[in-house]
């Protein structure tokens, strides 16, 4: 993922799987709170439907939108931590195995009380 784009800037793009279909629109950005890199976004994948978390790492923004090289039902099987919150070192390593990312891949394995995916928009910083 580019990292000199403004996270923020990724709220309201519209996101497309590996294969081109529409997954849905970002709807929160979550950044590392060590480095405060993009490293989550969650995907509103419809009107009724839930938020689905992917990883921005292998992700990138082509044209406007953000391409995520994974499956659509894959993403749309990922597990579901509700948005708005802190993610847990737990819940980011359930999502780094649901998609069969190596954990080294996200840097040096996080510590057990570090928290991930403070969101991109929020004011405590």
């Amino acid at each position: 993922m580019q990292t000199d784009i403004d996270p923020r800037t990724l709220i309201g793009r519209k996101a497309f799987d590996r294969n081109g279909h529409k997954i849905g629109t970002v709807d929160e950005v979550y950044l590392d709170d060590a480095t405060g890199i993009p490293e989550w976004a969650a995907i509103r994948t419809g009107l009724f439907s839930r938020d689905a978390f992917v990883p921005l790492e292998p992700s990138e923004l082509v044209e406007g939108t953000l391409r995520v090289p994974f499956e659509r039902a894959l993403i749309k099987d990922a597990p579901d931590f509700g948005v708005g919150r802190h993610l847990s070192p737990e819940q980011e390593l359930q999502l780094y195995h649901h998609y069969g990312l190596d954990v080294s891949d996200s840097g040096a394995a996080p510590p057990p009380d570090r928290d991930f995916g403070r969101l991109a928009d929020s004011e405590d910083t």
